[in-house]
């Protein structure tokens, strides 16, 4: 059973930075598309950004919420996914969860941004607040 980390999260004040990461040891990311999500608190899990994989030519999809504001990346030589965050909001605190769905069973990014992947990391805590 392998597993997803995700890492980066914490405390910052409003118009504020963090970046996330994700990364497993258990798998090669190189062929899984990268998804993150975040819940907060009373709501339901929502799709935050989502990329293909790099031979696909990694593709990305945003959130209305996020556009012009995070930012999805991988860097598959680390094995690891990444969130820019960047103008962060008070509305953007909640558990941030980084999700995979192997390139065979990817329809679309944005559909995985509503779906999920098929492996979950625990989540990472962002609060923004002054």
């Amino acid at each position: 059973q392998w597993q997803l980390v995700e890492s980066g999260g914490g405390l910052v004040q409003p118009g504020g930075s963090l970046r996330l990461s994700c990364t497993t040891s258990g798998r090669n990311l190189d062929y899984y598309a990268i998804g993150w999500f975040r819940q907060a608190p009373g709501k339901e899990r929502e799709g935050v950004s989502c990329i293909d994989i790099s031979r696909s030519g990694g593709s990305t999809y945003y959130a209305d919420s996020v556009k012009g504001r995070f930012t999805i990346s991988r860097d598959d030589a680390k094995n690891t996914g990444y969130l820019q965050m960047n103008s962060l909001k008070p509305e953007d605190t909640g558990v941030y969860y980084c999700t995979v769905v192997s390139w065979s069973l990817l329809t679309t990014v944005q559909a995985m941004c509503v779906q999920g992947g098929d492996h979950w990391g625990s989540g990472t805590q962002v609060t923004v607040s002054s």
